[in-house]
C-alpha cells in the first residue's frame, strides 16, 4: 500500500478521454455504493467469481470515508490498461489501521488484500484511496 502525506498532482487522474463514472454518497447511501460498484465491475468484464471480493473492498473504503473522514464522499471509476480503477475521496483526514489489539479498523487492510494495488493519500484537501482491480481476463 502506498501512503502519501500530500496528494501528488495528477497521481490518480484518469487518462485523457477515459469515461469516468462518479457517485456522491453519505453513510445512508452505502447500499447504493455497493450497487454502483457491482455495475462497474460487470461493465469492466470482471470475472463473476471476483465481483464479491471487489464489492467488499469498495464497501470497506467507502464506509471508512463517511465514518472516519467526512459526512459526504465520492467514488469515481475508470478503466486503465484493462484494469478497473476505483477512487474514493472524502474531505477528512483519517489514518490507516488497525492498531495493535484493535477489534476493528481493518477496512484498508482488507481492501489492500483484495485489490491488485491500493494507494492512500492524505492531505489538506482530504483523504483519497485509489484501488486497482483486474478487469477482463
Amino acid at each position: 500500500m502506498n501512503e502519501d502525506v500530500e496528494p501528488q498532482a495528477g497521481f490518480a487522474s484518469p487518462p485523457p478521454g477515459a469515461p469516468v463514472k462518479q457517485l456522491h454518497f453519505e453513510l445512508k447511501d452505502l447500499p447504493r455504493v455497493r450497487l454502483f460498484a457491482e455495475d462497474q465491475a460487470r461493465d469492466a468484464g470482471m470475472p463473476e467469481e471476483s465481483i464479491g471480493d471487489f464489492i467488499i473492498a469498495v464497501n470497506e473504503v467507502a464506509t471508512n470515508a463517511v465514518t472516519h473522514g467526512a459526512d459526504t464522499a465520492y467514488i469515481r471509476t475508470w478503466m486503465l490498461g484493462g484494469d478497473l480503477v476505483v477512487e474514493i475521496h472524502d474531505g477528512g483526514a483519517w489514518k490507516p489501521g488497525p492498531t495493535p489489539g484493535a477489534v476493528g479498523g481493518m477496512g484498508l487492510w482488507v481492501a489492500r488484500l483484495l485489490s491488485s494495488d491500493l494507494a492512500l493519500r492524505v492531505g489538506d484537501r482530504g483523504s483519497t484511496v485509489t484501488m486497482r482491480f483486474p478487469g477482463k481476463t
